[in-house]
């Protein structure tokens, strides 16, 4: 099957070098709603620009815009001018973590595709079938996957699937990482995260980057890749970055094997240590413990170091200003500096050969280098001019809508009309002698557009008298009509209000235990509701004794075996259990449409009445306020919401769901048994929970909500969590 390469551009010289070195599609982001915030991003102009000169290459080449971040109920009408945007711009798709997003789209802008982003944490097929339904024509599957599990997904009729090949990965499933929201404020899931995860944390192996992983790099095995779009990550990633990863795949897809030299290009470009992460099965070695950040290519080892200098023989070509970086052991970051100095053989020389042994004079700032360390080429000028690429001139390609215009000869005067603009010069004409031509002529001078927004569409010109007007006179008319014509700037596209629900009792209370013994002793008539989760190993005898009537399933927001899970389903619901939660959309394709009352968590987020609205449409009863929206988000949500909310007031909130193990020992000597480890980070305690090979990370101090707060957010639940560590 024909794949599609998916490159990414965090600018316009980024997007034309991935399509130069043979992107089939480009994915962007625009200034607003993009989960890459920091990156330079597009404009208007230059979104269309790019998009004109994709569309016009052969064959044609897609453009993607990320619209990939939760979008707070205030936040509804700038959405609609993005997505007008688009549909001015004629994107190829739109790619999209919120829910209330997707139900704008599908609504109201049919014309354009939706793919579901890596955001929405599709990782199984019950996950992708539920979104296929609701109207998504492609899934953006979780980088944690097998091949096999691709490959069941893939597999599914209509839905196309696309899975990340290249670039870096996060340690928590996509979408369900909380930590830089909770930890600073500034939220992955609106774009702005931290990346806490690369920093040091106090544990069980010492003071090391238990959270930074490495880059993932399929390499070869991209030829094994059961999905249709195979997607390179990158865009805060340089131009050169994005020109050298696309052409490593390009060849490797056309050719079937892979270019050394050109791994060695991307890996000095910027790169972190490679993994093929899980892809080939569970694979321990994906993180990058001691140093983060780009390490660059392995180039040699120090043999003497002293006196300001060292000496190593390079395995590759290394020449003056070069950048060069040295693992020091002790810093969490390699050391890196410009090679000023060059010498072999006691001489000063601009380059050396791969293996000469080179003297190097260090930077005076330079630490304590010892004999062992590594030396890494982490910038080469050589490189730098290895990927050029053409662009056109700017203004060159421009998408521009077609503008119809009536023209009405008179004896008296000549009007010209379009898009209700209409323009009007007196005169007296004398008849034509040969009229056919004057239609020919009115065509050539109103099809003189020039630098206006649009082109000529359809012309209809009217001279029943068959009066001749002289080209000057038509071409003043052209200039007036069109200074007036504006090519439908805007749709007007309104949001469907969602029917208002029924007032409730605010604050029934519900608690959520994952453990059932921490009831013992628990008065049940205390509570409205107790929200028990429940996994593949979960025992349903072990719910006698509660009121049925107060019990509802929680299901979790990762599940990779969903055949071991349905006995677990099933079998609750023949002993009656008919109150369920779905914390990720696979749980609403595996329970009954009917005869069950199904809430939404947390991990669904709800930002927006519009999510409210499709979370009913996909048979949600009531929905969670998201713990990491702000108050005033929170508290209008609760106002609008056309279903009942639940809203969090204390709750153990896990930072990462994570499907990287941090326990020390392999594999096979692990009893995948629960165990919870402790982390520290700046005087900070974290508790991690690891579990069938599945890893959660809680702060220890827990999300709570003062009562005041609380109590000014009109919902009708309020939710305490424990048991969670």
């Amino acid at each position: 099957m024909v794949k599609e390469l998916l490159a990414p551009a965090g600018d316009i010289e980024a997007g034309y070098a991935a399509l130069y070195y043979g992107a089939d599609a480009v994915y962007l982001g625009l200034q607003k709603f993009s989960a890459r915030a920091t990156a330079t991003n597009f404009d208007e102009r230059n979104l269309n620009e790019f998009i004109a000169y994709a569309h016009s290459l052969q064959p044609r080449r897609k453009v993607f815009v990320a619209i990939n971040t939760l979008v707070r109920e205030s936040e509804l009408p700038e959405l609609l001018e993005t997505l007008e945007i688009c549909r001015r711009c004629q994107v190829d798709a739109v790619i999209v973590q919120d829910l209330g997003v997707a139900k704008i789209v599908r609504d109201l802008y049919p014309e354009l595709e939706l793919h579901a982003s890596t955001q929405m944490a599709v990782h199984n097929k019950e996950g992708a079938l539920v979104l296929q339904r609701f109207g998504f024509k492609r899934v953006v599957l979780a980088r944690e996957l097998t091949r096999a599990e691709i490959a069941e997904i893939a597999a599914v009729p209509g839905l196309e699937t696309e899975a990340f090949v290249h670039g870096a990965l996060c340690y928590s499933y996509s979408g369900l990482c909380l930590f830089s929201a909770m930890e600073t404020g500034r939220s992955a899931n609106r774009g702005k995260c931290l990346y806490p995860c690369r920093s040091l944390f106090e544990g069980e192996s010492g003071l090391k980057h238990y959270f930074s992983m490495k880059d993932l790099a399929l390499e070869e095995d991209v030829l094994n890749m059961p999905a249709y779009s195979l997607k390179i990550e990158g865009r805060k990633k340089s131009a050169l970055y994005v020109a050298a990863v696309t052409d490593y795949y390009r060849r490797i897809l056309d050719s079937g094997k892979a270019d050394k030299r050109r791994a060695q290009n991307i890996r000095q470009i910027f790169s972190r240590p490679w993994t093929k992460f899980h892809f080939n099965g569970k694979n321990k070695d994906v993180v990058d413990r001691d140093f983060v950040g780009h390490r660059g290519l392995a180039v040699g080892t120090v043999l003497q170091a002293g006196n300001g200098r060292i000496c190593f023989v390079p395995a590759y070509r290394i020449a003056r200003h070069d950048g060069l970086q040295i693992d020091v052991t002790g810093q969490e970051k390699p050391f890196g500096f410009s090679l000023l100095k060059l010498r072999v053989n006691g001489k000063n020389v601009f380059e050396a050969a791969p293996g000469e042994k080179v003297e190097v004079m260090l930077p005076p700032q330079a630490p304590d280098i010892q004999k062992g360390d590594k030396v890494y080429l982490a910038s080469s000028s050589e490189v730098k001019g290895a990927y050029p690429y053409s662009r056109p001139k700017p203004g060159e390609y421009r998408l521009r809508p077609a503008v119809d215009v009536r023209v009405r000869i008179e004896p008296d005067r000549v009007v010209a009309e379009a898009c209700g603009v209409r323009a009007e010069l007196d005169g007296v004409w004398d008849k034509a002698k040969e009229p056919e031509k004057m239609v020919v002529a009115v065509q050539r001078v109103f099809d003189k557009t020039g630098d206006e927004a649009f082109v000529l569409g359809a012309l209809d010109v009217q001279n029943v008298g068959g009066w001749f007007v002289p080209v000057s006179v038509l071409n003043a008319l052209r200039r007036d009509l069109y200074a007036g014509v504006k090519p439908a700037a805007v749709q007007s596209r309104l949001l469907k209000q969602p029917e208002p629900r029924k007032a409730g009792v605010c604050g029934r209370q519900i608690v959520k235990i994952f453990d059932l013994a921490v009831l013992d002793g628990f008065d049940c008539h205390d509570v409205d509701e107790i929200l028990v989760a429940v996994d593949e190993h979960f025992e349903p005898d072990k719910l006698k004794g509660l009121p049925k009537n107060k019990v509802r399933l929680a299901l979790p927001a990762v599940c990779r075996n969903v055949r071991a899970m349905m006995p677990v389903i099933e079998s609750c619901l023949a002993a009656g259990y008919k109150k369920w939660e779905a914390d990720n959309y696979w749980a609403v394709q595996v329970l009954p449409r009917k005869g069950i009352d199904l809430s939404f968590g947390g991990s669904i987020y709800m930002f927006n009445s519009q999510a409210v609205a499709a979370a009913r449409e996909l048979g949600a009863s009531r929905v969670t306020l998201a713990v990491e929206d702000t108050i005033d988000n929170m508290r209008e949500l609760a106002e609008v919401s056309s279903l009942p909310v639940v809203l969090p007031v204390y709750e153990q909130v896990p930072l990462f769901i994570s499907a990287v193990c941090l326990r020390d020992h392999s594999c096979k000597d692990c009893t995948r048994e629960r165990k919870v480890m402790t982390l520290k980070r700046n005087g900070r305690g974290y508790k991690v929970l690891s579990a069938n090979c599945q890893t959660m990370v809680f702060d220890e101090q827990p999300f709570s909500l003062s009562p005041e707060t609380a109590s000014s957010i009109k919902a009708e639940f309020k939710l305490a969590q424990t048991g969670a560590v």
